[in-house]
């Protein structure tokens, strides 16, 4: 952190510049490409609600295609772009965005618009998830049962942007964060099936009364056996 707080002081002596979302590059808004579209190949295409329940802050694939043919009249995504979502069915999902970090040109449809700028791509996406962009989404939120930030509405939303070595060294801290946060997820899932296994063995071992009482049957009848025949036990 020393080294953020020492390039503010160098390269933003006056503070950070709050900036229009629209004043960062071109917005694109995103139409049509319902999921009947999607195809085993072709071009890659991310979906709106894919954003809400596939994705994370950056992609590098896609999960699914459309054809050169449908490709052609969608929004297009290039490298670096961010893809923010229009709609949802609630607050916390509209304005969900994330950063295309592939190789290849994509495109989106409907309920989405492009952010094509000049800016950190994974910078901006991780300062959608922020409390403060909430409290500016939310106030140009309409709708209830669906809730909908245009892009007109979304352009006017200010955000902070500091120059791009800041961007890029918070970047690679967040990114360590994240990394770790996977690495005891991995360790705390494992250490979870353990555990349940365990407790299915003892719950199975224990409420095992027919069995109990079947060993004990057999124990007591190996006894009388053993008396009958005057076998030592």
């Amino acid at each position: 952190m020393n080294r953020i707080d020492t390039l503010l002081a160098t390269l933003c002596p006056n503070g950070v510049e709050f900036l229009p979302i629209g004043e960062l590059g071109r917005l694109v808004r995103g139409n049509g490409m319902p999921k009947s579209d999607f195809a085993e190949e072709g071009v890659g295409c991310i979906h709106y609600g894919q954003i809400y329940t596939f994705y994370g802050t950056w992609a590098t694939k896609t999960r699914s295609f459309v054809s050169p043919e449908k490709a052609a009249r969608l929004a297009k995504v290039d490298p670096g772009d961010l893809i923010i979502t229009n709609t949802s069915e609630n607050l916390d999902d509209v304005c969900k965005a994330v950063a295309w970090l592939g190789t290849d040109q994509i495109v989106t449809g409907g309920h989405a618009t492009v952010l094509k700028h000049e800016q950190d791509p994974k910078y901006l996406s991780y300062y959608l998830q922020t409390p403060h962009f909430f409290a500016e989404k939310k106030r140009h939120a309409t709708g209830t049962k669906v809730i909908d930030v245009s892009a007109k509405s979304l352009a006017k939303i200010n955000i902070p942007v500091p120059p791009l070595e800041i961007q890029r060294e918070i970047v690679v801290i967040l990114d360590r964060f994240r990394a770790l946060e996977a690495e005891l997820k991995e360790q705390l899932e494992a250490e979870l099936a353990a555990r349940r296994s365990q407790y299915h063995h003892y719950r199975d071992m224990l409420l095992s009364f027919d069995d109990h009482t079947n060993r004990q049957a057999s124990k007591q009848a190996s006894k009388q056996a053993s008396k009958k025949d005057n076998i030592p036990e």
